[in-house]
């Protein structure tokens, strides 16, 4: 049995350390871009949260069919000579995420607004398609050999 050392609160004091992108932790959502998909009527909504990100360093993108959301972030602080960072909490950042959104969407049919913090996509919903019934395939016999075509 292996002691894992835990806070007053019982959560192990190593889950911070391994859940760090270092380790290859990459399932998780970017705490940055938590999102909620709403369905309005006949249209979905996107409600991503980007704290901190200026509406200037977000764009959005629409690719076959995949809308993608990316958001950079510098904190480029000018320091006087002789001054020294003993802590930085501030980081540098890009991170982008793509949702499908169907391929018969074009980029007049998405909205898109930023306030405080939150950026609110509306878009059309995708038309269901009535998919074929259940056919099965015949199989054939032996493949047939292919004629040598270098002679």
């Amino acid at each position: 049995m292996y002691m894992v050392p835990r806070d007053r609160f019982g959560i192990s004091v190593l889950d911070d350390f391994f859940n760090n992108s270092f380790f290859g932790n990459d399932a998780k959502v970017p705490a940055m871009m938590k999102t909620d998909v709403s369905e309005k009527g006949d249209a979905m909504q996107l409600d991503m949260e980007l704290p901190g990100y200026d509406q200037g360093n977000i764009t959005i993108d629409l690719d076959k069919g995949y809308l993608t959301v990316t958001a950079k972030k510098s904190e480029d602080k000018e320091q006087k000579e002789g001054d020294r960072v003993v802590s930085q909490e501030r980081f540098t950042s890009d991170c982008s995420r793509s949702f499908y959104v169907g391929e018969d969407l074009n980029e007049n049919d998405i909205k898109a607004s930023f306030d405080n913090g939150v950026l609110q996509i509306t878009f059309p919903k995708e038309e269901k398609r009535e998919l074929p019934q259940k056919k099965q395939i015949a199989i054939t016999g032996k493949a047939e050999e292919k004629p040598d075509e270098t002679k």
